[in-house]
């Protein structure tokens, strides 16, 4: 699924407030005529976009035996509101489960460095940065982070939850009109990780702290007070990766193996 996560609380369900989960559930339930709950690839906090979520749900056998997935994709684009899409319903496996399932999540954060600020059309998604940028010094502190460490500095505390991540991919580039495009993949990101990593960057690139700063923080066991969070709306969700088939059990069974220092 997509949507533009300007308008909402985020994923999770809060009550009172309007969020990813309750928009689409509403819709769910309404069609199919059954109470739902959706598991979630990620969820994004308030602000945040996707461009490639994914999430699942369990029926009801004589549920799902009369729902087309087709249908139900045609139904949801009257029912949803503009700024929730669902581009595709499939059945899968008993043991897909979109969060455990997961290999890994890609994100990209988009910055605009530009003294008028950032484009009208991009604006909901592209952070207007007012400093210039070191690409260089700012492309060498990411590389210095990538590999399986504890990113408890970067993380807002979950009780229970663990803050070893195997950071897979963290570069930048530019496009024609000097967008910086931040992509970062891993087989999972804690609570504000993705944001936290962006706003220590954007301090390095503004020389405000040295490339290895980053690196250095690893070694901590807590959050860390002076990593800035980068503002919710220049980030998005663009990608999921599952294993195949046979393989899904399986993942499920490592992912929920907590990870300790």
């Amino acid at each position: 699924m997509a949507y533009d996560g300007t308008g909402f609380s985020g994923w999770a369900p809060q009550p009172g407030l309007r969020t990813v989960y309750g928009v689409l559930t509403e819709a769910l339930a309404r069609l199919l005529r059954t109470p739902v709950a959706l598991t979630v690839a990620g969820r994004t906090d308030a602000g945040v976009h996707a461009a490639a979520q994914v999430a699942h749900v369990d029926l009801p056998a004589d549920v799902a035996a009369g729902t087309d997935p087709d249908r139900l994709v045609r139904r949801l684009a009257r029912l949803l509101p503009p700024d929730v899409r669902v581009p595709a319903v499939a059945v899968v496996p008993a043991e897909f489960d979109a969060r455990f399932s997961a290999l890994r999540r890609h994100y990209v954060y988009r910055v605009t460095t530009a003294p008028w600020g950032a484009d009208p059309l991009r604006a909901r998604d592209t952070l207007a940065w007012p400093h210039p940028v070191d690409v260089e010094a700012v492309a060498r502190a990411s590389a210095a982070l990538l590999g399986e460490h504890d990113f408890a500095a970067f993380c807002r505390r979950r009780e229970g939850a663990t803050t070893i991540r195997t950071l897979q991919r963290f570069d930048w580039s530019a496009d024609a009109d000097g967008v910086l495009s931040a992509r970062l993949s891993a087989d999972a990101f804690c609570h504000s990780m993705v944001r936290s990593l962006i706003g220590a960057m954007l301090d390095v690139g503004r020389g405000r702290r040295a490339p290895g700063w980053p690196a250095s923080l690893l070694d901590r066991t807590e959050r860390a007070s002076d990593v800035a969070v980068a503002a919710a709306h220049g980030l998005t969700l663009v990608g999921v990766d599952y294993p195949a088939d046979d393989e899904l059990g399986a993942r499920a069974a490592v992912t929920r193996n907590v990870r300790t220092r």
